[in-house]
């Protein structure tokens, strides 16, 4: 489902699932299936993220294997 969204497509619709909960105005099976699709939306980003997290990482690591953390506004 959310395997071609982008990780900002992902968090708009995450946004959207939550405002809709949050009203109240869903039935119980309703407010179940958006559940479900939070979780596996919220799932999909967790996993980009750490992707994304681990070539930062590879990227920052020298020719030594030591990892050289660097202020990124500087």
């Amino acid at each position: 489902m959310a395997d071609n969204q982008s990780f900002a497509q992902d968090l708009e619709r995450l946004e959207a699932i939550v405002r809709k909960l949050e009203t109240g105005e869903l039935d119980l099976d309703e407010a179940l299936q958006l559940f479900e699709e939070g979780v596996e939306r919220l799932r999909s980003a967790r996993t980009r993220l750490e992707s994304a997290e681990a070539k930062v990482k590879q990227v920052l690591t020298d020719r030594a294997g030591a990892l050289r953390l660097q202020d990124l506004d500087g």
